[in-house]
């Protein structure tokens, strides 16, 4: 192994894994607000964010998708490494990480079932930057309307319908995430 491999990881695991989930949680609890988030940090093109959610959010038995160009082996052994999580294929992934052209279309990846909606995936996004501009968010944890640059609209308006399945979603640039919770309606600007 290198020392891409080997580092990255977090340098005071206690401290940085209670931050950087609490920041997650935030995220998704109110849809459009913009967290920092970082510490940990994976062979490229995985941002700080996404590399920091992994850490957080996945271990030994959670089932990670990576697409497109970050289907690499460098980041497969930094995951490898730091979380020993299972690189799956799309349908088997409860985490699915790369660019929105990567991961669509979406419909692939599990929305749960009636009896465990839970068993869903979680989609890291991984975009070029992160605004309060653009589509319109309201429902639960949006006091009346919150505007996020999303990659688009429509996907996010059927995957709200499905409430209580469905996806949920990063959004991840730099050291900056948004969260995007299946309840969130979407609409256009």
């Amino acid at each position: 192994m290198d020392d891409v491999t080997l580092g990255g990881g977090f340098d005071n695991p206690p401290v940085q894994s209670a931050t950087a989930f609490r920041a997650a949680l935030s995220a998704l609890a109110r849809p459009g607000r913009i967290e920092r988030i970082g510490g940990a940090e994976a062979p490229s093109p995985v941002s700080p964010a996404a590399a920091t959610l992994l850490m957080v959010l996945c271990d030994p038995e959670t089932p990670v998708h990576l697409a497109g160009a970050h289907d690499r082996a460098e980041v497969r052994e930094w995951i490898a490494f730091h979380i020993g999580a299972p690189v799956v294929g799309a349908a088997a992934a409860q985490f699915a990480l790369g660019t929105w052209a990567a991961l669509s279309p979406v419909d692939r990846f599990g929305i749960g079932t009636p009896e465990y909606p839970d068993r869903s995936a979680t989609l890291i996004v991984e975009v070029p930057d992160l605004a309060a501009t653009g589509a319109r968010l309201t429902g639960p944890g949006i006091e009346t309307a919150a505007r996020l640059s999303l990659p688009e609209t429509e996907a996010f308006r059927r995957n709200a319908l499905l409430f209580p399945l469905g996806l949920d979603f990063f959004f991840t640039a730099g050291d900056r995430i948004a969260g995007l919770p299946r309840t969130t309606r979407v609409e256009a600007d």
